[in-house]
């Protein structure tokens, strides 16, 4: 149970929506999409089967981005949430936040990007420190609209560098064909994107993107041994 929640999370957090941004006098001009609200749906099955559903939502004020994530069953809870800037089509975080509670057990993480300096704080159960990042690292959350936007682009380089528990983590993803799929917005053609740096045999996740919508994620299938996970698009605003 309390890995379906977690990998809900991980999941959850790979769609978006945003709009156009400027980044003060010394930044150019990016676009990314445009302000959104979402509801997916996630079906776990391992052995017995039920359904989570989350919410992502993509907000503009002034110069700076905030994007927000939260799911809810009788049992758990879990908000995750990023503010950030546009620089050059590239995410850059300012304060990141994750909170849980699974079965009354809670936990909490914050990050402070500190870019002039290119240090992020990582304050995790009150228990803060510092680390070294580079110039395109990027928050767990954030990594879903960074992942959209190359996309959209058409950019062949899908790799990209996360400040997580409290070290520097490593994903890539690969584009492997075209695929028309049936979703609650209707039939959609997709991208087929695969997490290339955690297959194996055992585990595989399949990722559609619809370029109707600006690349929004609409379907996600996570398989791994005796367990899987399949999330779908139920409405967008």
């Amino acid at each position: 149970m309390r890995t379906a929640l977690i990998l809900l999370v991980s999941i959850l957090g790979l769609f978006s929506q945003p709009a156009i941004s400027s980044s003060g006098t010394a930044q150019k001009t990016s676009n990314l999409f445009f302000p959104y609200k979402a509801i997916y749906s996630t079906t776990w099955k391992k052995g017995i089967s039920f359904e989570v559903e989350g919410m992502q939502v993509l907000t503009k004020k002034e110069d700076h981005w905030f994007f927000e994530f939260t799911a809810s069953t009788f049992f758990a809870s879990i908000k995750e949430n990023v503010s950030f800037n546009l620089i050059d089509n590239q995410i850059r975080p300012e304060k990141y936040y994750y909170k849980s509670q699974l079965l009354g057990k809670k936990r909490e993480a914050k990050l402070s990007f500190d870019w002039e300096n290119m240090k992020v704080e990582n304050d995790i159960e009150n228990k803060p420190w510092k680390m070294d990042i580079h110039e395109k690292t990027i928050d767990k959350l954030g990594i879903q609209l960074q992942l959209r936007q190359d996309l959209k682009a058409n950019r062949d380089e899908l790799h990209y560098e996360i400040a997580d528990g409290g070290r520097l983590k490593y994903w890539t993803f690969a584009r492997i064909g075209t695929q028309k799929i049936k979703t609650r917005l209707g039939d959609l053609d997709t991208v087929k994107v695969v997490r290339t740096d955690s297959q194996n045999n055992d585990r595989e996740s399949v990722f559609y993107f619809a370029p109707e919508y600006d690349f929004l994620l609409v379907k996600m299938k996570y398989v791994e041994k005796k367990e899987s996970y399949l999330l779908e698009i139920k409405s967008i605003e």
